[in-house]
């Protein structure tokens, strides 16, 4: 499996390409993008040529979808992929049985992509999963040649490793939006809560445990301090109702972690 083309144009087709573009046992092949502007653009970024017509796929051995979810069976089924070539999606929500081959598979990166912002793949986990235990065998070395981890997870692991992502990832984002929702009254810019960020972050990834680094009012069991947030948020429904569960359920997990036997 050392011939590659790349199906899709966002985020996580461009990261894979540049990944696979710079690899020293990986060839790739082509970047086939519906979006022809962006497959044009990741094309001059790794030097790979690409298209947008489906008469015009290249032959490799391997076909990664880096597509969105909910495409990811309608873009392999219309593509003209050769019956003995591996097929592998990257999503971390959707099933390997989505994809209509016989040599199937899921190369599933767990971490986020922004296009332009370069991630060093060698850090970034794979979790694979193949419809073969010799394709799966191909597909960790493949994995191999990108990320130092590679580990195997069936469908119903990776969904579940999805949902976490989400959860410490794409949530944890959203509060840093509020928080600058919150800070927007007062005039000063959000970079005053970077180093609370960083430092939170980074305690978080120290810890045995996340939980065992929570501080703040509601871990305390404050509710002085909580009511009068609640007061500055005033009549919005939304920010308030966010505060209060996102509270008492610190305040929950608090009681439960101070009653766990210690190590």
């Amino acid at each position: 499996m050392k011939e590659v083309v790349i199906i899709g144009s966002g985020n996580l087709a461009e990261a894979l390409a540049r990944t696979v573009a710079g690899s020293a046992t990986l060839r790739l092949r082509q970047i086939w993008a519906r979006n022809a502007a962006r497959g044009e653009a990741i094309s001059r970024l790794t030097g790979a040529p690409r298209s947008s017509e489906p008469d015009r796929l290249a032959q490799a051995e391997c076909y990664l979808l880096a597509v969105s979810d909910r495409a990811v069976g309608e873009v392999a089924a219309r593509l003209p992929i050769p019956p003995d070539a591996a097929v592998v999606h990257t999503a971390g929500a959707v099933s390997m049985d989505t994809l209509p081959f016989a040599r199937r598979g899921v190369l599933y990166p767990l971490q986020t992509f922004t296009a332009g912002r370069e991630v060093d793949f060698r850090r970034v986990p794979l979790f694979v999963e193949a419809s073969s235990p010799d394709l799966l065998a191909e597909l960790e070395e493949a994995a191999g040649a990108l990320s130092d981890t590679v580990l195997r997870a069936g469908s119903a692991e990776r969904a579940r490793l999805h949902l976490a992502a989400v959860f410490a990832c794409n949530f944890v984002n959203h509060l840093y939006a509020l928080g600058a929702e919150a800070l927007a009254p007062t005039g000063l810019p959000f970079d005053v809560l970077k180093p609370l960020i960083r430092e939170t972050a980074g305690k978080a990834l120290a810890a045995a445990s996340p939980a065992e680094a929570q501080t703040g009012p509601a871990v305390r069991g404050d509710r002085e301090t909580l009511r009068r947030h609640l007061e500055i948020i005033g009549g919005d429904a939304r920010l308030k109702t966010i505060y209060e569960l996102l509270s008492e359920d610190i305040w929950e997990i608090s009681k439960k972690t101070s009653h766990a036997p210690k190590p």
